[in-house]
């Protein structure tokens, strides 16, 4: 059997670890009835996660003739308050991620989350569904602080990533996404990076440029053992 030549793996969290959408989904409808707006289809939130609630929410609103920022703010406040009352209720972790997490741990690999979604709900969610053990730190989205320019330093800025593998001990690493923010953090992070091709894609998975593709997560360690660390 192949080794793995990886120390650490980091993970997304939506899409990847956990299929969340139905939850995000409602929070993003609860948001939007507030301000008046139609709902969307919950299936269609999918096309919407990635950059985090606040590009999820704000997407779903600008399709709808937008709102002036006071306004939104309100509503984005309002979806987070409804979220983090009703982040677990059909939230799961995929097919074989609890399985691979611990054979994962068994191999002595460690394992970090790195997510656009608040820290305190990615923490939150984990717990509730019995996972957050198997993960030696979980990174938000505003876990980084906020840069220059204001921004949190989240995907696609490597800092989480780069983060992530510091505090796992800074050996080889590999990210396990499923969106263009994943891939592009992890790239300019210089770490080699695998699509989730089962998650939320926002490209055709072949098309997110990862140095390797899994179409469930149960093949997340065949994957790891075809790929070398970066030089």
């Amino acid at each position: 059997m192949t080794d793995i030549a990886f120390s650490a793996i980091g993970f997304d969290l939506d899409g990847t670890l956990l299929d969340t959408f139905r939850d995000l989904g409602a929070a993003v409808n609860h948001a939007l009835v507030l301000g008046g707006f139609a709902e969307v289809s919950v299936e269609s939130s999918k096309d919407l996660i990635g950059g985090g609630a606040k590009i999820m929410l704000a997407r779903a609103v600008e399709a709808q003739g937008g709102l002036p920022e006071d306004e939104f703010k309100r509503l984005y406040k309002a979806m987070l308050g409804y979220y983090e009352a009703h982040n677990a209720v059909h939230t799961v972790p995929y097919p074989g991620v609890r399985e691979t997490l611990a054979e994962l741990a068994a191999k002595g690999i460690r394992m970090a989350v790195v997510t656009n979604k608040f820290e305190a709900f990615a923490r939150n969610v984990l717990t509730q569904l019995d996972l957050i053990d198997q993960f030696a730190t979980v990174i938000g989205g505003d876990s980084m602080g906020k840069g220059p320019d204001g921004q949190f330093l989240a995907k696609p800025h490597p800092a989480p990533v780069l983060k992530a593998r510091e505090v796992l001990g800074g050996g080889s690493f590999v990210f396990l996404g499923d969106s263009t923010y994943d891939v592009r953090s992890a790239k300019a992070a210089g770490v080699p990076v695998i699509a989730a091709a089962y998650g939320y894609c926002d490209r055709p998975p072949h098309e997110l440029g990862a140095d390797a593709v899994i179409d469930s997560f149960a093949g997340l360690i065949q994957a790891l053992e075809g790929l070398a660390p970066a030089a």
